[in-house]
């Protein structure tokens, strides 16, 4: 498939023209337009019922959707399955999950084909000790512990868009050290999208700002590096 490189010679990777999701009559997300493209850090900002994890889900193939978005040239509901395999995603509410840490660490190893022992060493560097935890079931697992453990999944995959809806959320502060040391040094040549609202905290991180509110963006700012 041809790739969609932009003016600077970047491949764009999340590609949206007149995104619009509504819920009960009412525009989640209004005639929205985007186009992001590799090698750019973004800071999604904005209130709560702003659009933004709408718009996340809608990148994730989850929800059905009204205007065009392409996600690496793919139709994210059509070729969801393909997608993911490039996606990254740390979600703000852990799934409810009742299979264990072990059964997870194979699930990812088999679709990544990257061995469990390179997640396992992320997890470890951000002060999880998920070897004394093989046998239980995440759903039983702390917040810190359940974040970090999707983090090392996310990271450890090495996807060309790494997605995260306030992945720092439930990080102690030792860890949340560690994990924004981990996305400073990450592949250049990846999208980086951040969902947070401490501006503060990520703005170090970023090349752009992107602010939503009522379903709409008020604010796209490129930041000098």
């Amino acid at each position: 498939m041809t790739k969609t490189i932009n003016s600077s010679g970047k491949e764009v990777l999340i590609n949206a023209h007149g995104l619009t999701k509504t819920f009960n009559k009412i525009d989640v997300l209004r005639n929205l337009s985007v186009n992001w493209s590799a090698g750019e850090r973004i800071a999604l900002i904005g209130q709560n019922g702003a659009g933004k994890t709408t718009l996340i889900r809608c990148i994730l193939g989850q929800y059905v959707y009204e205007g065009d978005l392409k996600i690496l040239d793919k139709n994210p509901r059509k070729e969801r399955v393909e997608i993911l395999k490039e996606v990254g995603f740390v979600p703000q509410i852990p799934p409810p999950l009742k299979i264990t840490v072990k059964e997870m660490l194979k699930f990812f190893a088999d679709i990544s084909h990257i061995p469990r022992e390179h997640y396992i060493e992320i997890a470890e560097k951000l002060g999880l000790r998920i070897k004394d935890s093989l046998s239980k079931s995440f759903v039983a697992l702390s917040g810190g512990m359940k974040q970090k453990l999707l983090v090392s999944f996310a990271l450890g995959k090495s996807p060309k868009i790494l997605l995260m809806d306030e992945p720092s959320a439930n990080l102690d502060p030792a860890a949340r050290e560690i994990f924004f040391d981990f996305l400073a040094s990450y592949n250049e040549e990846a999208l980086l999208i951040l969902s947070s609202h401490r501006m503060a905290e990520i703005s170090g991180l970023v090349n752009r700002v992107v602010e939503m509110d009522f379903g709409e963006i008020v604010l796209d700012k490129k930041l000098k590096n």
